[in-house]
């Protein structure tokens, strides 16, 4: 079962109804409990935490809140920083990233990493490195990925909320999949320091799956604002996004869009949670209007992959020369060697043309945005999959299957859109949908606010007990 949000957890930490160490105490107990079950966790620092519980956190809007970070992109000092990878397995992270420092300082207490697909590369958390993560509503089939770690998590009730981040999708897939909020926030929201990871930060964005809206706004709050230097920033706020979340949205005008020129068939159950979601809006007095897609999922892949590609040779290529030695044969997963082989052989001037075609993407998708105020749409285009159905060891079958997952979402990647997962409704087996919204560059406030209003209308909850959540403890680090 889950626990009190965050928002609750700090406030009862803060009026003296619980303490830190309290609440430190229980979420490591039900890690310990839960996770043999989920595998969702891969590294922890129980001692660490509880020391610095001890002596005393800061006084910030996260005080005492129990919080887990994604083992890709965002590094905690002193524990390994894998990526999911072979690779990076002895890699060691020698400080914190700037966005995990900020959660410090807002007084939260970092318990561990959670799995994550290798590099960040697939839909499903299965990595070789470190095994498949299963989804708490059902131990057959896929938490999604690539934060599939993170949401198993807190679907799972270990923590109230998680970090989590967003190539392609990876934050609204597995929200979609575990029945959690995630929202992707806009290009730039949040500073990826110390990683220069300028490329695939053009469509990567950190932030967080939570079981609440108002977790999601309040983790914004702490995590968004430029560091000076950084090459991008998003459009300051007109308030504080916990603010924002509270407001009523006004009444806004919705296109939805249930399938996809050129792209995969759309399960029924998926476009008609779409088209649920569509009559609430309705009954909540906003206007729906039937759309179509301004772009190709294809086109979409080929832009996004070219820019995340480039980066992962250089990744890769920056860890050979550290270890000084070539690329060993089971360093990574076959899938993530048919990648580096095509981008390690990729023209400088492919890479100027996708970031040119992704600016044209985002104008294109952007002129959506003069006819409507949100775009509504199924968040995945067919039902969660088995454990197993995206298997990085055949590169084929990802390439067959991995678009599928990816078509609604990750478009707002490449042109750096915010847009969120909310849980709609179930499918045949029980296990979760979600509806995805996107608004124009900036637009967080919006989708907050109209995530809320939705929220108290049609409640979502958690996943019911399930056997896969029972084992043998782990021990801590």
């Amino acid at each position: 079962m889950r626990g009190p949000d965050a928002v609750a957890t700090a406030a009862a930490v803060r009026n003296g109804e619980s303490d830190a160490r309290t609440v430190t105490e229980q979420a490591i107990a039900r890690i310990r409990k839960l996770d043999p079950g989920l595998n969702a966790v891969v590294h922890t620092r129980f001692d660490a935490a509880l020391a610095e519980v001890a002596a005393g956190l800061p006084d910030g809007p996260l005080h005492g809140v129990p919080l887990l970070v994604k083992d890709l992109g965002t590094e905690v000092e002193g524990l390994p920083a894998t990526g999911g990878s072979r690779l990076f397995a002895d890699a060691v992270a020698p400080r914190d990233s700037e966005l995990v420092a900020r959660y410090r300082r807002a007084g939260a207490v970092v318990l561990g990493t959670t799995n994550t697909p290798e590099l960040g590369l697939n839909a499903s958390t299965e990595p070789a490195l470190f095994g498949p993560t299963r989804n708490p509503w059902s131990g057959a089939h896929s938490p999604g990925g690539s934060s599939g770690g993170s949401a198993a998590a807190v679907a799972a009730g270990m923590v109230p909320v998680a970090h989590a981040s967003d190539g392609g999708g990876s934050i609204r897939i597995p929200a979609a999949a575990c029945g959690l909020f995630g929202l992707k926030p806009s290009r730039g929201r949040v500073s990826p320091a110390p990683r220069p990871t300028t490329l695939s930060g053009l469509v990567s964005a950190h932030h967080a799956v939570t079981t609440t809206v108002r977790d999601s706004a309040l983790l914004l709050d702490v995590a968004a604002g430029p560091l000076p230097g950084d090459a991008y920033a998003a459009p300051q706020p007109a308030a504080p996004f916990a603010e924002l979340a509270r407001r009523d949205p006004g009444r806004l005008r919705i296109g939805l869009l249930t399938e996809l020129p050129q792209g995969p068939d759309v399960h029924p159950e998926c476009a008609g949670a779409a088209r649920a979601a569509a009559l609430l809006c309705e009954r909540l007095g906003h206007e729906i209007v039937e759309t179509t897609a301004r772009y190709r999922p294809a086109d979409v892949g080929r832009t996004s992959g070219v820019l995340m590609g480039a980066d992962l040779v250089a990744q890769i290529d920056a860890r050979l020369d550290r270890l000084g030695r070539p690329l060993a044969d089971d360093d990574i997963e076959p899938f993530t060697r048919v990648l580096y082989e095509i981008y390690r052989a990729l023209p400088a001037a492919d890479v100027s043309r996708a970031l040119r075609r992704a600016q044209e993407i985002g104008w294109e998708v952007g002129a959506a945005f003069d006819e409507v105020d949100v775009l509504l749409s199924p968040t995945l285009a067919q039902p969660t999959p088995l454990l197993g159905t995206l298997d990085t060891a055949d590169p084929e079958s990802i390439y067959r299957h991995a678009s599928v997952h990816s078509a609604f979402t990750s478009v707002y990647n490449v042109t750096g859109m915010p847009a969120m997962s909310v849980p709609f409704g179930h499918d045949g087996g029980g296990l979760p949908l979600g509806v995805q919204f996107a608004a124009p560059l900036g637009g967080e406030g919006q989708l907050l606010a109209l995530a809320a209003q939705l929220e108290r209308a049609a409640p979502w909850g958690g996943p019911p007990t399930h056997p896969v959540t029972e084992g043998r403890e782990k021990t801590s680090g």
